[in-house]
């Protein structure tokens, strides 16, 4: 199985940025941790602070993978056009938040994807993205 993790926003900075809500661990250091868990998996993740680079990586997903984690991070709550293209493309996609989105700003309640995601995580930290695999394991085909 081939899945495909997408960072949104600011979340390169994972690890300095707000370590009390996002944690001490960059991405690079905790997706290092995932890949030796989940050994099962294969894993590739990337990130961009840029809106359309996301949508075409979603759409790139499409061919090469089996499904997408995606924490599109402040985009979530903005981006009618990702939202889109979770929409369009024929693989699930996981909707990822490493903090608990509802017990946060009021703007931050509200999800233009996770009406499209296959199943949304939220508030659980970086263990959010291994939630998010794992539910691959069991999930059904989108299509289904």
């Amino acid at each position: 199985m081939k899945i495909l993790i997408i960072n949104g926003p600011n979340l390169n900075l994972l690890g300095e940025r707000e370590p009390s809500v996002y944690g001490k661990k960059s991405f690079d250091e905790y997706f290092t941790i995932l890949q030796f868990k989940l050994r099962e998996v294969e894993l590739s993740h990337f990130q961009s602070n840029h809106e359309g680079e996301i949508i075409d990586k979603l759409h790139e997903a499409r061919i090469h993978f089996d499904g997408v984690v995606l924490n599109a991070a402040a985009y979530t709550h903005t981006s009618v056009a990702i939202a889109d293209a979770v929409k369009a493309i024929q693989i699930p996609v996981v909707e990822v938040h490493i903090s608990n989105t509802l017990a946060r700003e009021n703007f931050r309640k509200h999800s233009y994807i996770a009406p499209y995601a296959s199943g949304v995580i939220t508030g659980f930290g970086m263990k959010s993205y291994e939630l998010a695999v794992l539910s691959f394991v069991e999930l059904p085909d989108k299509n289904e």
